[in-house]
């Protein structure tokens, strides 16, 4: 049996969230689980495609690994964002994981007609939050496989037969 690999390349989150405290809750669940990844905040669609984009004032901005969207935002909303992002050959294999209180169908149809990588309603619950943001965080830090990943990925998952 093989067990989870802890070398893995530290993973480049995009978090688009307007809300602080949600923000705040995301950048501490991701602290609590030692892995070390990196977590950018941007609070308003604008600011996100800014920074995906590199312009002002996100010139030397890293390219994220994933993206973290919230669907309400001020200025452009996150399924504005998700469209220019999937709708853009330099960015379209950038996984989009929204993330949000919407609860409505139609914000998920949408979502994911727009090639969103997973759907996630952000839990009232404290807790289920933090559970949440975890799970989260080791998978796309830990399973999953990144076009960017070459053969020196982390071998992880069940052994050979």
């Amino acid at each position: 049996m093989t067990s989870v690999s802890t070398q893995h390349q530290a993973i480049r989150f995009l978090l688009a969230e307007d809300d602080d405290d949600h923000a705040d809750l995301i950048a501490r669940g991701m602290r609590r689980n030692r892995i070390a990844n990196e977590l950018h905040r941007v609070s308003n669609g604008e600011e996100a495609i800014a920074y995906l984009k590199q312009v002002s004032p996100f010139e030397d901005a890293p390219r994220p690994d994933i993206i973290l969207l919230d669907l309400k935002m001020p200025k452009l909303d996150g399924h504005a964002v998700l469209e220019v992002v999937k709708n853009d050959p330099e960015l379209r294999q950038i996984p989009v994981v929204v993330m949000t209180t919407s609860k409505a169908e139609a914000d998920r149809a949408r979502a994911y007609d727009a090639n969103a990588n997973s759907y996630l309603v952000k839990p009232l619950d404290f807790a289920r939050f933090n559970e949440m943001v975890q799970h989260l965080e080791t998978y796309w830090a830990i399973w999953n496989v990144s076009p960017r990943d070459d053969d020196t990925h982390s071998e992880a998952g069940c052994g050979s037969a």
